[in-house]
């Protein structure tokens, strides 16, 4: 095991603290003064990961911490025979079946071609055929009012791939999806280009803290936070009062806008993802010897 002493643990922890703090502390100042952001509340709401998690800094398996009784106190971890803090083997042990999936997931994702022509559809079709007081976001007003909308719904091809985008359909535009992803067979149908597969990077490496380090996945939610952007900038709201500059999906150049945003985004998650992959090889490994 490779030992970190405490100036040194300590100095990354701090840089890790303060790499973060830049998107939770205005979340939490937000939440303080109970007011609500439709964009970058996203990441802290519809994850379970809390800011504090998020804040704190892990080293991953196989790396001790000399001095850190604040890490020994955390779930997962022990202090070895040399004093040192680390993840423990038993804690390992125990995510087996989550690595297991994970990795199957992971790949699965990342040996399909990418697909780029949804145009964020998914947005539209959340919100097809509901009146103001039943949107999710209604104190933002629809960039083309409800009719407009519903007739982008109408007048494109979804094929939305993600199961929890899907599931978030308004009942009449459930049918209207070329695809019937489930919640027990994302490895059929999760793919590379997809927006919400890319910001799901986030929520499978803090599903792995603190076997991974912190710093993927700080990578993996910096990746989220763009693509979350990138997302709604893309959806039905007027966001324009908030500085978001719509992408008109409804057009052509608005199209070809977001086809070359989505190619950017599927070229940067694809070594997340694959950093991931080599976590699970590396902790399903260690696990096996371990057996």
């Amino acid at each position: 095991m490779e030992v970190l002493e405490r100036a040194e643990w300590q100095e990354r922890a701090a840089s890790h603290a303060a790499r973060i703090d830049r998107y939770t502390a205005p979340h939490l100042a937000r939440r303080e003064a109970r007011t609500k952001h439709p964009v970058f509340d996203f990441l802290f709401t519809y994850y379970s990961y809390r800011p504090a998690q998020l804040r704190r800094w892990h080293p991953g398996y196989g790396v001790g911490l000399a001095g850190s009784d604040e890490h020994a106190a955390l779930k997962g971890y022990d202090v070895g025979p040399g004093g040192a803090a680390a993840v423990t083997e038993a804690h390992l042990a125990s995510q087996r079946v989550l690595l297991t999936t994970l990795h199957r997931l992971l790949r699965a994702t990342a040996a399909r071609p990418a697909h780029l022509g949804c145009f964020g559809l998914h947005e539209w079709a959340m919100v097809y055929r509901q009146t103001t007081d039943e949107l999710r976001h209604n104190a933002w007003p629809l960039r083309l009012g409800p009719a407009g909308t519903d007739e982008v719904v109408e007048g494109h091809r979804i094929a939305c791939s993600h199961f929890d985008a899907f599931r978030f359909f308004t009942a009449p535009a459930r049918p209207l999806n070329a695809l019937s992803p489930g919640r027990d067979d994302r490895d059929a149908f999760e793919q590379p280009g997809c927006l919400h597969a890319g910001m799901d990077l986030y929520k499978h490496a803090f599903r792995l803290s603190p076997l991974v380090s912190s710093d993927l996945v700080a990578d993996c939610f910096e990746l989220a936070w763009e693509i979350r952007v990138m997302d709604m900038r893309a959806a039905p709201y007027d966001l324009a009062a908030l500085g978001f500059e719509p992408i008109r999906i409804e057009t052509p150049e608005g199209k070809r806008e977001y086809v070359e945003a989505q190619r950017a985004f599927t070229e940067r998650a694809a070594p997340l993802r694959a950093r991931l992959v080599a976590e699970c090889e590396r902790l399903l490994g260690a696990s096996a010897v371990l057996a």
